[in-house]
């Protein structure tokens, strides 16, 4: 699907992908688990995601755009075409 992109994450270490491109950025140190993807905003998401301080997962957000714009890729070229983000923990 040429609309979508991935999403994935070992321990902090997240991973987007969308294409042939791969932006891999640090989350949060006690990051375990992306469990669901709830939102996609043209760059902004809503996910739920399973930590190590707490039992249950928590909404959390990440934020795309400040991360394109200093890997300099213009963030409104690249997230124009993607409309949906999905959770890939098989691609890596």
């Amino acid at each position: 699907m040429e609309n979508v992109a991935y999403l994935n994450n070992k321990g902090d270490l997240i991973q987007f992908k969308y294409g042939n491109t791969k932006i891999r950025f640090k989350g949060p140190y006690s990051l375990e688990r992306i469990e669901q993807i709830k939102e996609w905003d043209n760059g902004y998401l809503v996910v739920s995601a399973k930590y190590s301080h707490t039992d249950e997962a928590v909404e959390d957000y990440i934020d795309l755009i400040p991360i394109l714009e200093n890997l300099y890729i213009k963030p409104e070229n690249f997230l124009h075409p993607i409309k949906e983000v999905k959770l890939d923990y098989a691609t890596k």
